[in-house]
């Protein structure tokens, strides 16, 4: 006879965890042990990472979810390792190789070189194993298949590329990428793209986000130091859901306009035109604590228009754990 499982008592749980996501889960597999940890009723992430990749995956719960969009066209930075000479039926690790080449003469001046041809806007052709949808299906889902579906090159921005040669202990000819990329980029299609371009073809045998947005892996914690915390020490752990809005002017509003502005309706002030804005509640505490964040707006023509709110059970829940 099996033991029953313990059932899990979930509850509102609001915050951001940055995850350091280990080698070989999933980006879901990681959410759902996180979920579980803390005993979150609600959660989402930021944009997922390949099972063979590691590093930042911002995890957001409760009321963080609302802006969980904001970080999946946020910038991202990778370091990775590409081995040269060999290509791989995925561009990763996990494919079978499907080709083998000589590898020529890489020096420094030739890594510059190309890391310059593909510094700033270009075209990348989405591979064929990622989760890009046609057809309601998820293009890896015909690659297991054996389908080949055709894909348009998409312009993407790689904002910095350095490239440089990989220590020898590897067992095998290997650069270093560390590349700062727009939304869309795909590390493995550049890790190809590069290989091509050297000549002798390439995979990427390694891959780890260090940086999305603001965030970045030195704040991070690990999923094994997550489990050997006690209750309160994982929820300490949340960053607030206000994190996730690092580049929106705040607005606080009086307790009268707060109430109006929850109820989606357009508060006037004497407010300048902006596009990004994080509206509060009045400061709580004669320490001047800042208020509740509230949601999002902008402002046009000196009006604050809402755009994604927090619910009144979120804004007392969050403020319950204050205290």
């Amino acid at each position: 006879m099996h033991a029953p499982r313990t059932r899990v008592q979930r509850r509102p749980v609001h915050g951001v965890l940055l995850l350091d996501k280990p080698l070989g889960l999933s980006s879901n597999q990681a959410l759902q042990k996180c979920k579980w940890l803390l005993r979150a009723d609600k959660a989402g992430h930021t944009g997922t990472l390949d099972p063979l990749a590691t590093g930042v995956l911002p995890l957001c719960f409760g009321a963080a979810t609302k802006f969980s969009q904001l970080h999946l066209d946020a910038d991202k930075t990778y370091e990775a390792t590409v081995l040269l000479g060999v290509k791989t039926s995925t561009g990763d690790a996990e494919g079978e190789v499907i080709e083998r080449r000589a590898v020529g003469e890489i020096t420094p001046a030739r890594l510059d070189e190309v890391a310059r041809q593909f510094t700033g806007v270009i075209r990348q052709v989405p591979p064929m194993h990622s989760a890009l949808k046609r057809d309601g299906r998820a293009l890896y889902e015909y690659a297991r298949e054996g389908i080949e579906i055709e894909r348009q090159a998409r312009e993407v921005t790689i904002h910095e590329l350095k490239l440089s040669p990989a220590p020898a202990d590897i067992g095998a000819t290997a650069i270093k990428l560390v590349a700062n990329v727009s939304k869309g980029t795909y590390i493995r299609t550049l890790g190809e793209d590069i290989g091509e371009a050297l000549g002798c073809g390439a995979h990427l045998a390694s891959l780890r986000r260090v940086a999305t947005g603001a965030f970045e892996v030195s704040q991070c914690v690990t999923l094994s130091a997550l489990e050997a915390m006690d209750e309160g020490q994982r929820l300490a752990s949340l960053r607030p859901v206000a994190s996730l809005l690092p580049d929106h002017t705040p607005v606080t509003l009086d307790a009268d306009n707060a109430g109006r502005f929850l109820s989606g309706l357009r508060r006037r002030g004497e407010w300048p035109d902006h596009t990004h804005i994080a509206v509060y509640g009045p400061a709580s505490g004669p320490d001047g604590t800042p208020g509740s964040l509230l949601g999002t707006a902008h402002i046009r023509a000196g009006e604050l228009i809402p755009g994604r709110l927090l619910s009144p059970p979120e804004i007392q829940q969050i403020l319950e754990t204050r205290t």
